[in-house]
């Protein structure tokens, strides 16, 4: 079965870090563009950060440049996302998905993403 399995996620302080994981099953992520994305109640989807395939590029949001990083190991069939610096705004779903289809470097346009982790609740809260 072809899926993504992410991890991590949970509880934390403001100002705290966390590290969400995104591990494909099933497929290589060396293939693929990899974009993290979150959604908070009431909220749309919205793109946080995405790393291009090719060259390990990245790309952010501005309301997470500088705080959060985005990486891969292709070793491990995984990209991750470091979370530092969190702030209470940061409460969301987090997803992590895949960008198949395109051979231009990635957007943070979820339409432009395939196949898609499960989410993982990030809260953050004194």
């Amino acid at each position: 079965q072809l899926q993504l399995v992410q991890s991590g996620g949970g509880l934390v302080q403001p100002g705290g870090s966390l590290r969400l994981s995104c591990a494909a099953e099933g497929f290589s992520l060396d293939y693929y563009d990899i974009g993290w994305f979150r959604q908070a109640p009431g909220k749309e989807r919205e793109g946080v950060a995405c790393i291009n395939k090719n060259d390990g590029s990245t790309n952010y949001e501005d309301y997470v440049k500088g705080r959060f990083t985005v990486s891969r190991d292709n070793a491990k069939n995984t990209v991750y996302l470091q979370m530092n610096s969190l702030k209470p705004e940061d409460t969301a779903v987090y997803y992590c998905a895949d960008r198949r289809y395109y051979t231009t470097s990635p957007t943070l346009g979820p339409d432009e993403y395939n196949y898609w982790g499960q989410g993982t609740q990030v809260t953050v809260s004194s």
